[in-house]
């Protein structure tokens, strides 16, 4: 069977997005979805452009990663410069990744017209740079940046930046649409041309501002390529890169062509939405393979006939993705992904408990109605599911809260307290508490007045706090999702609130992120 690698640059080529703005915690946090999927390398980012992308290389040594490598990303050297000496270069080695990816012009216009060098020097750039790196011990992709469009200029030339990379000892070679113009016969005519000229190995980088990167990269693959870039949702600049939410299952479903196994490709449905609510961008309902509509009937013909026979109307088998079958007219579509879900908490479901399985369900369409979305929100969802099974009750209860924010002067920021009144077991506990901000102080107060009974909540601390408007039609009354991050020494969870009032959907997160860490440490105990 022939194979192929999946290469993710969602942390640096999808974080280009408009809209789009990963923190640090984010990208660690994608970082090991990926790894669950089966992704062989994660681009990381740029490190030496920013902060942020340098720290990523020193705190995704912490992570245990089973199957991806992390790749620094970075450029040639400088022009009249040298390798050794050279700023980019010396911080791609500085990251400690084992791969780095070092783009290069292969296109004679942007060699003269946007480094205003000439060929020769771009040529000398690509083969010290790589030359350089792999002197300490780097795997080294070449990005061929603008390749088709370079072909389409100067072929002789073109080709000469892949052979020298190849001089200097790079690993990968890989030809980029970086613009995203090629259409697809020009992509197969030019990359089995150049595979004739260059007997190496070859991957794939599309953009889509012809709405043809997947196929492109699927073209790419029937040509020769062993190695597909891509993001997670076909996040990138412009109209995007090609997106690996669609490239893994035409590869393995389709044409039979290995790159992660059956179980990692069960979660793509899964990773995809993680990408998309940590992105904070809605996912996109349509979106093949992994969209909410991509397996759903609604009505008439074809509700009947993929009933009798899912194939009549369904291209898989939605679960083969993640995904489940929907008819807009059935009580019982989804059953199936709570029966995974309860395998995952270790809930063993008996016969008896199936009719309050389908009322776990009928909470959570009418939840995701009002807004509530469980992707990157597990901790919520893990406990809806088990006060529904009446496997958990409640360590507290709320008596009542206050909120109050103060602004005494133009120029001076504004005062937030908060008072909380609860009752655990039996006994009232009435606490006071200021903070930075309305949900700051809350949370203080909520911690407060619970460590005394729960000394382990100390332990809990809060990463990251999301807002979304969920629609925008009510102005400053618009209905919000509130999604927090939580962890504490051994692991980490999300949990979310829905409301009108963002006070109170962060009151339902919070809430939630301390009775997630109760009930596990009972459970552990």
């Amino acid at each position: 069977m022939k194979k192929v690698e999946i290469y993710d640059t969602t942390l640096r080529d999808g974080a280009q997005a408009e809209d789009v703005s990963f923190t640090l915690e984010d990208k660690l946090r994608i970082v090991e979805q990926l790894d669950g999927l089966g992704v062989h390398y994660i681009e990381g980012g740029w490190p030496g452009a920013n902060p942020k992308d340098t720290k990523f290389f020193k705190e995704v040594k912490s992570l245990s990663l089973k199957t991806s490598k992390i790749v620094a990303f970075g450029s040639t050297r400088k022009a009249s410069s040298s390798a050794k000496t050279d700023p980019t270069i010396e911080a791609l080695l500085e990251a400690d990744a084992d791969y780095v990816t070092v783009v290069g012009k292969s296109w004679d216009f942007q060699v003269k017209e946007a480094l205003g060098i000439s060929l020769k020097e771009n040529i000398d750039m690509i083969e010290d740079s790589i030359a350089y790196l792999k002197s300490k011990g780097r795997s080294v992709f070449f990005d061929a940046e603008h390749y088709f469009d370079g072909f389409k200029s100067d072929p002789e030339y073109a080709i000469r930046t892949l052979k020298a990379s190849l001089r200097a000892g790079a690993d990968w070679l890989v030809l980029c649409d970086t613009n995203g113009g090629t259409m697809p016969e020009e992509m197969r005519k030019i990359f089995r041309e150049t595979r004739r000229g260059v007997k190496f190995r070859f991957g794939i980088h599309s953009h889509n501002d012809s709405d043809v990167a997947v196929a492109n990269s699927i073209i790419a693959v029937e040509s020769g390529a062993t190695l597909v870039q891509g993001t997670i949702n076909g996040l990138g600049e412009r109209c995007g890169n090609a997106n690996l939410c669609s490239i893994i299952p035409n590869l393995k479903l389709k044409l039979g062509i290995g790159c992660i196994s059956d179980q990692q490709l069960q979660r793509l449905r899964e990773v995809s939405h993680f990408v998309s609510e940590i992105a904070n961008i809605p996912p996109n309902r349509r979106q093949p393979y992994v969209g909410d509509s991509a397996f759903t009937h609604k009505g008439g013909l074809h509700v009947h006939a993929v009933r009798k026979k899912p194939t009549t109307y369904e291209h898989i088998r939605p679960g083969d993705v993640g995904n489940i079958q929907r008819t807009l007219i059935s009580d019982y579509s989804g059953i199936s992904t709570i029966l995974h879900k309860a395998g995952e908490y270790g809930i063993i479901v008996k016969q008896e408990d199936r009719p309050k399985l389908q009322e776990v369900l009928q909470v959570l369409k009418e939840m995701e109605d009002r807004g509530y979305q469980f992707e990157g929100a597990e901790g919520s969802f893990e406990l809806l599911m088990k006060r529904s099974l009446g496997l958990h009750k409640r360590f507290f209860n709320l008596i009542g809260f206050r909120v109050i924010v103060e602004k005494r002067k133009e120029d001076e920021a504004p005062i937030s307290e908060a008072t909380l009144m609860l009752k655990v077991d039996g006994e009232i506990e009435h606490t006071a508490a200021d903070g930075h901000g309305p949900v700051n102080a809350l949370d203080h107060a909520l911690r407060k007045a619970l460590e005394k009974f729960y000394p382990a909540l100390k332990e809990v601390h809060l990463i990251d706090y999301k807002v979304r408007v969920l629609t925008g039609l009510s102005g400053t009354a618009s209905r919000v999702r509130v999604l927090i991050e939580s962890g504490d020494k051994q692991k980490k969870w999300g949990t979310v609130g829905v409301s009108e009032n963002i006070i109170e959907a962060s009151w339902q997160a919070l809430v939630d992120s301390i009775e997630y860490k109760l009930l596990k440490d009972k459970e552990e105990r």
